[in-house]
């Protein structure tokens, strides 16, 4: 990526707000590009800011993080869709997360992570990967994904891939990262990318965490 992350918050805490701009105000590689304090506002400054980044709380009045999300990433005019949302949640309280990554979210951040890890995040994020913490994200997106199946709809989205990409996709959804996948299977990193990129585009995946997803909807994976 050239020049510095472009960054857009939407949350309607001001100070929450405040405080990531402040950080992010003495990194080089970020800058915040606007504030948004609803939904709705978070989408019209997307398309009309064009950030890499929206950090994207779920609860705000009237339009939702969720629908917010949505709208961004599904715009069909095009200019907001290649923006990539960070959603922020509670976690022990919010049981909106699984509606966000369904939405298109590329990861989230819990409010009270560390503020190293938030910018550690973002830029991850900003390299068109997705958030995915074996320890927190795992077990959180195998909680919603459980209590809302969808099964009938991935059995169809399975049809068509190998029993290779089907070992992947399981891996994936147990967390492991390409290189503990290559040595679980006994391949190289680059194979289990080159599958990785297969499964997007036969299961019309956005990313990582929508693998994730599809493996525990369709059984792959066990929550737990």
């Amino acid at each position: 990526m050239n020049g510095p992350v472009r960054v857009l918050l939407a949350d309607d805490q001001q100070l929450i707000r405040t405080a990531l701009r402040m950080v992010m105000a003495d990194i080089d590689d970020m800058e915040v590009v606007g504030e948004a304090a609803t939904g709705a506002e978070a989408v019209r400054l997307t398309a009309e800011l064009a950030p890499d980044v929206v950090v994207m709380d779920i609860r705000m009045p009237g339009m939702d993080g969720i629908e917010a999300t949505r709208g961004i990433t599904t715009d069909p005019s095009g200019s907001s869709a290649s923006a990539r949302v960070l959603v922020l949640t509670t976690f022990d309280d919010d049981d909106h997360v699984y509606g966000a990554l369904r939405a298109g979210a590329s990861g989230f951040l819990v409010k009270d992570m560390a503020l190293d890890d938030i910018i550690g995040a973002v830029r991850v994020v900003a390299a068109g990967e997705a958030l995915i913490a074996p320890s927190v994200t795992r077990r959180l997106i195998g909680h919603f994904a459980a209590s809302r199946p969808e099964q009938a709809r991935t059995r169809r989205e399975l049809r068509g891939i190998t029993e290779r990409e089907r070992e992947v996709l399981t891996l994936v959804g147990s967390g492991l990262s390409n290189t503990e996948i290559a040595a679980e299977l006994c391949i190289g990193v680059a194979t289990v990318k080159t599958y990785l990129t297969r499964l997007f585009t036969k299961l019309d995946a956005r990313d990582r965490v929508q693998l994730v997803i599809i493996a525990y909807e369709a059984g792959l994976v066990s929550v737990g």
